[in-house]
């Protein structure tokens, strides 16, 4: 893995975790068109970037002060193939990707627990810690090509279980590719594709 990339970070934004690194553990692998969702800093988008040249790498998050700070370290880290900007989940997305890439707010919260400004849409996944992971896999079939697949990072207070089930229902092929155990939780990388063009 590269070393030589820096990041620098917002405290208005996520700073990268284990969650984070546990993803880019295995983003870096990915080849071709790549959409990661939630970008934070843009740590896992620029090593996806700098790991191939040939990747063309974009980067979303709703919180705009994300996408400031993702292209501060891109232009930091001169990386020519990475572009970011603000969205939704998929709300300003357009076209079709090889792989799309997602660590979600899946932290369980309710009213009192929020915390104010954007960096709460960072870890709010909603009452049982995966409402916006679900909604990620209900939205995320029309942006990937017919043989692209998803990496997400599932956690046990964000209910696993229950996100694999939603996968299957939905029509993904899913499989647990690593996990790592962490104070009060356990973390999982999932990677799905479409059961009718299952072919990896």
């Amino acid at each position: 893995m590269d070393t030589d990339i820096r990041i620098e970070t917002d405290s208005n934004v996520y700073t990268p975790a284990e969650d984070s690194f546990l993803l880019l553990k295995h983003a870096v692998k990915l080849k071709g068109k790549i959409l990661e969702v939630g970008c934070g800093t843009g740590i896992v988008s620029l090593y996806c970037a700098r790991a191939n040249p040939k990747n063309r790498v974009d980067g979303v998050d709703i919180n705009p002060a994300a996408i400031s700070i993702s292209i501060k370290n891109t232009e930091l880290n001169k990386v020519g193939n990475a572009a970011f900007y603000e969205s939704d989940l998929f709300s300003n997305v357009k076209g079709k990707y090889d792989w799309i890439v997602f660590n979600p707010p899946y932290l369980p919260t309710d009213r009192k627990e929020k915390i104010r400004g954007n960096l709460n849409k960072a870890f709010d996944g909603g009452c049982l810690g995966s409402e916006v992971l679900e909604k990620f896999i209900d939205e995320v079939p029309e942006h990937l090509e017919k043989d692209g697949g998803i990496l997400i990072i599932v956690s046990t207070a964000g209910g696993k279980d229950n996100i694999l089930a939603k996968l299957k229902k939905s029509g993904f092929k899913a499989k647990i590719i690593d996990e790592e155990a962490l104070f009060f939780e356990r973390l999982y990388v999932i990677s799905a594709f479409f059961n009718s063009f299952q072919t990896r």
